[in-house]
């Protein structure tokens, strides 16, 4: 199989395998799914492996961003992953996420994620499950009741795609969060453009929405923002569409402040969806990541990374001031070892004690690297 970056006008070659792995592609779903990924495509990040003249697999390296703990690290969202149906089972994926791993530190990715359809082969390659996109579903009366002021919100479009990104990172940036991703600057103008979701944008918070169910439900696809009167007028925006849609559904944090505003919150329906992360650079990971205030932690590391082999080897860990640094250190019999998966799902907040009795984590004394890594890792997006 030959992996090579697709042409911009060949991505018509990729719509047979991709019915065949995710189902049928009528003409607008499948002409939607070429505008959204054209910048995609464009940068020479959308890959296929060939048999011959066939494509036998694909996969996409979407360039973004992901918080932690406010601080934006650079990271490479892989989706749009398939392998021929009548080819599984000879390796091909593997060989294909072993190539697009590489290709994620070509490109100066620090970090990568991902939303399995299967997890085995991508714990095979150092990906470790860390967070979810929650979804939830609440009565929409309760929207309707939250007491908001009359504030500037204005409908947002194509041309306001700087300011929406902008707006929304430093609504991450402020709540310190961890996990949600943003967006490279190319791919909002499409998102902004679609007339099927209605875009408002504040000073500091934007809300996107849609109808579902057959107009019978309303869907918010963001919400976030900085001030509490911002977030009030966001949302009762949603809650006025209440007469007409009696339920909302929500992607949101699992702490999510609309959470606390509704006057009654008796019980939600709420839906998982799991994502996978990979430290593909891990001195880059570390310096780029945020930490709590008034952590200190001075870890020895030994790392056993055979995909990332820059990864491996024996290292010291100091965090302090919220900055983090991994050095190359001299061999030490008391390092906390950790393979690739146990290094990204550190990383991503999952306890020591959890990494430990997963067998994730051996050796050493790592009680020092719980209140550094301590996260709720959310996303608001599936790619």
């Amino acid at each position: 199989m030959e992996i090579r970056a697709l042409e911009p006008g060949e991505m018509d070659s990729t719509r047979d395998i991709r019915a065949r792995a995710f189902g049928a592609l009528p003409d607008a779903e499948w002409e939607a799914t070429l505008r959204n990924t054209a910048p995609v495509a464009a940068a020479g990040r959308q890959f296929a492996g060939f048999d011959g003249d066939r494509v036998v697999a694909t996969g996409r390296i979407h360039d973004m961003t992901q918080w932690w703990h406010g601080r934006a690290v650079s990271m490479g969202g892989i989706g749009g992953v398939t392998v021929a149906p009548e080819e599984r089972g000879r390796g091909l994926g593997r060989r294909l996420m072993t190539d697009i791993l590489e290709r994620c530190a070509g490109f100066g990715h620090a970090l990568s994620m991902l939303y399995p359809a299967t997890t085995r082969i991508y714990r095979s390659l150092g990906w470790e499950h860390a967070g979810a996109q929650h979804k939830i579903e609440i009565p929409a009366e309760a929207l309707r009741g939250i007491a908001a002021e009359r504030m500037p919100v204005r409908r947002a479009g194509p041309g306001d795609a700087a300011e929406v990104a902008a707006v929304i990172g430093r609504a991450h940036a402020a709540a310190g969060d961890c996990g949600p991703i943003g967006w490279h600057a190319s791919m909002w103008p499409a998102f902004l453009d679609d007339r099927d979701v209605y875009c408002y944008l504040a000073e500091d918070g934007f809300l996107a929405y849609r109808w579902a169910k057959g107009n019978t439900a309303l869907e918010v696809v963001r919400a976030v923002a900085s001030s509490e009167r911002t977030l009030r007028a966001l949302w009762a925006i949603v809650g006025s569409g209440s007469s007409t849609a009696p339920t909302v559904r929500a992607c949101v944090s699992p702490m999510d402040p609309v959470l606390w505003l509704p006057g009654e919150r008796e019980k939600e329906t709420v839906q998982r969806s799991q994502w996978m992360l990979r430290v593909v650079d891990a001195p880059a990971a570390i310096a780029a990541r945020g930490y709590p205030e008034g952590v200190t932690a001075a870890v020895p590391l030994k790392i056993d990374d055979p995909q990332r082999p820059a990864n491996s080897g024996h290292w010291r860990l100091e965090i302090k001031d919220g900055e983090g640094r991994l050095e190359r250190s001299g061999e030490d019999a008391a390092a906390v070892r950790l393979g690739a998966r146990g290094l990204s799902a550190l990383y991503a907040g999952i306890p020591v004690a959890t990494l430990r009795r997963a067998g994730l984590l051996q050796g050493g004394d790592a009680g020092a690297l719980s209140a550094p890594f301590a996260a709720v890792p959310f996303s608001l997006d599936y790619f």
